[in-house]
């Protein structure tokens, strides 16, 4: 029995045929949520709005685990989660990304690198989304090259001291906590649990932005910010640990990059099976149905990719390489294919009431951010020929 949600049209080689039940309910759940949501986001989009109201939804319908097992919630399989990732994206990119930053970054980082005591304090109100958390690791010279962060951390008694500035962070002032990756005296990184409130943090909403406009990112400064020993993530010695998290992520971007390829295409689909031009439909013409084969096989890779990597992470056989091989073909698809489709519906693909002009801003973002399209390709080179073109 199949359990794909998609249209044959869609899913064109029936990829996700053979899904297990539990899987389906998810992406099903999923489903719901972003066609209830829909209808709302422009708006939020427009007006650069953060919905907390839909955020904590997606925690009340346990859309917030990213595969991570919380206690009280449904442990999902890594394709389980990249479905609902992809699904959640496919309503909008900026929704995906809150599951992104709270679940693929904050809650996993908890799971992998806190102490039990973290654990049992943390899980379950970020699963839940009763407490929001951010991941700061990104400072504002140090992107790409973030295993070189300046951000510091001094023990001082019973309290480590932290300064620096840190950029782009999802989460990072909604009241919530901030988990801060700094560097020790000894020269290796580690992370805190940093509460919002905390006298020395404070994180400026960043403006002007033109992509992923439904989630806010900030600017934090650090100035002599103390925080408890016991506040250490014990598991995080290094940046190598840090990595960890971010291999993990990465392949979820690869499933958001799916779901935002889906949302362009199934509406330049439709669109153009409406649309009359010169006495008959769109869809009869030869360029149309060419461009729609086009961009029906980037689909098809796209969705093999994504299934293929996940099934490995599940197997416990997934390298990096892989998962970046999977995060750098899916955004550049995806560009591809959110351009097509912008262009498919002429003027009025532009309107944020067609949903393709939102997501044709918002991959640019998916493009860049949890490593970029050169870092991505240079991971994969150093694999290829054992050289490393960085630092």
């Amino acid at each position: 029995m199949s359990h794909n949600l998609f249209a044959p049209t869609t899913d064109f080689l029936g990829v996700f045929d053979g899904i297990s039940a539990a899987d389906a309910a998810a992406w099903a759940r999923a489903a719901k949520f972003g066609a209830e949501c829909v209808g709302d986001i422009n708006e939020h989009w427009q007006n650069a709005h953060y919905p907390l109201d839909i955020v904590r939804e997606l925690g009340q319908r346990d859309l917030m685990t990213d595969g991570v097992a919380v206690p009280g919630h449904e442990q999902l399989s890594p394709i389980g989660a990249g479905l609902v990732l992809m699904e959640v994206t496919r309503a909008d990119a900026s929704m995906g990304t809150v599951i992104a930053v709270q679940a693929g970054l904050a809650l996993r980082s908890i799971a992998m690198l806190g102490s039990e005591e973290h654990k049992k304090t943390y899980l379950e109100p970020l699963a839940s989304c009763e407490l929001l958390g951010a991941f700061a690791l990104t400072e504002p010279a140090h992107g790409s090259d973030s295993i070189g962060l300046e951000t510091t951390a001094v023990r001082d008694g019973d309290h480590f001291v932290l300064n620096g500035e840190k950029k782009w962070i999802g989460n990072g002032a909604t009241g919530g906590m901030t988990q801060v990756f700094a560097r020790l005296e000894n020269g290796e990184v580690s992370g805190f649990i940093v509460p919002q409130d905390t006298p020395g943090y404070s994180a400026e909403v960043i403006t002007g932005k033109l992509s992923l406009r439904s989630i806010h990112q900030t600017h934090i400064k650090l100035q002599d910010c103390r925080v408890p020993v016991e506040n250490q993530l014990p598991g995080a010695q290094s940046f190598k640990d840090v990595a960890r998290v971010l291999t993990a992520t990465r392949v979820g971007v690869a499933w958001m990059a799916l779901g935002s390829a889906v949302a362009c295409f199934e509406k330049a689909r439709d669109y153009v099976l409406e649309r009359e031009q010169f006495g008959r439909e769109l869809a009869r013409t030869q360029i149309i149905q060419q461009r729609l084969s086009n961009m029906s096989l980037e689909l098809a890779q796209m969705m093999l990719i994504c299934r293929e990597v996940s099934q490995r992470e599940a197997d416990g056989t997934m390298a990096p390489e892989q998962a970046s091989m999977a995060k750098l073909h899916n955004t550049r698809a995806a560009r591809r294919i959110a351009s097509d489709c912008r262009d498919m519906l002429g003027g009025v693909g532009i309107l944020l009431e067609n949903d393709i002009a939102r997501h044709f801003a918002d991959v640019e973002a998916m493009h860049t951010y949890e490593g970029t399209d050169t870092v991505q390709s240079l991971i994969i080179g150093k694999k290829l020929t054992g050289f490393s073109a960085y630092k």
